[in-house]
């Protein structure tokens, strides 16, 4: 069976994520570029977890490949059977299936998963004996819950609904009827917009997806992700990486995930490694 996937993602030079106010800017891409025909196989699909829910729309499969690199992770973590989770309550539901644990990490407490939290300690202890540090950028770093990122959502959505109306791309009765949405149906709706360049970034001349993580669909929210501090060091990185921490949202610089395996396990589950900005992300393979 073939099904459509979106091809999205730049090799190189695409724009920071601005989940927080400190983030950093690279140049960016402005939209996924084609949209071509595969099947639903290779490594990738294959090392998915039992039961994964294979999105069926191209939104989702624009986030899968985005963001997908969660999806198998390893050492004891457990991560997500979808790309999107539709509200508050379902996120609650799969985090409190998931052992966790809290940590007060550079004075800022956070929560993973027992597993992610182990390797991060592990990895720190390494850092503590090169005399480097490895802490969290913010209060928000590690752990969300979905409500977090519907205001982020929102804060692009809505003046960008506004601008495009004023330019006449778009009619004030449509803008009206996607504010009446769900944040959960809105996402497909605002990914259609642009595919026509009506963009929704802060800028406006990009995806939204290089600006804000879609309602339900942040690595966050799996518990095995963390935004850290000295994300600009090779030696932290190199560090985190021998801990199974790795990069692996291009558009994203600070941002690391718990993947739990070597690097030369990587490419035998499916991912990818891209250079981009010396750094070395870890990508689906799709």
């Amino acid at each position: 069976m073939k099904v459509l996937f979106i091809f999205s993602i730049a090799l190189a030079g695409i724009g920071c994520l601005e989940i927080g106010a400190n983030s950093n800017n690279v140049a960016a891409k402005q939209a996924p570029e084609t949209v071509m025909e595969t099947p639903l196989s290779g490594d990738f699909h294959k090392n998915l977890p039992k039961g994964f829910e294979d999105p069926v729309d191209d939104a989702g499969r624009l986030l899968l490949r985005e963001y997908g690199a969660v999806f198998l992770a390893r050492g004891g973590a457990i991560p997500p059977k979808k790309v999107v989770f539709r509200d508050e309550a379902d996120v609650v539901a799969f985090q409190d299936s998931l052992e966790r644990s809290t940590a007060v990490i550079g004075g800022l407490r956070i929560e993973l998963q027992t597993p992610a939290m182990n390797a991060l300690k592990e990895a720190i202890a390494d850092a503590e004996k090169a005399g480097l540090s490895i802490g969290p950028r913010g209060a928000d770093s590690a752990k969300r819950g979905y409500n977090q990122t519907v205001g982020l959502w929102a804060s692009r959505v809505n003046p960008g609904l506004a601008h495009w109306v004023g330019k006449g791309r778009i009619t004030q009765a449509e803008a009206n009827r996607i504010r009446s949405l769900s944040p959960y149906q809105q996402v497909p709706e605002i990914l259609r917009l642009e595919r026509d360049e009506i963009w929704f970034a802060k800028t406006l001349n990009k995806s939204i997806i290089y600006s804000v993580a879609p309602p339900g669909t942040s690595q966050h929210i799996s518990m095995l992700a963390l935004d850290v501090k000295e994300f600009e060091n090779s030696k932290v990185r190199a560090i985190l990486a021998e801990h199974g921490w790795y990069q692996t949202v291009l558009s994203d610089l600070p941002h690391f995930t718990f993947l739990g395996v070597k690097k030369t396990e990587l490419a035998k589950l499916g991912l990818k490694e891209v250079v981009n900005s010396g750094r070395s992300f870890w990508v689906p393979n799709i």
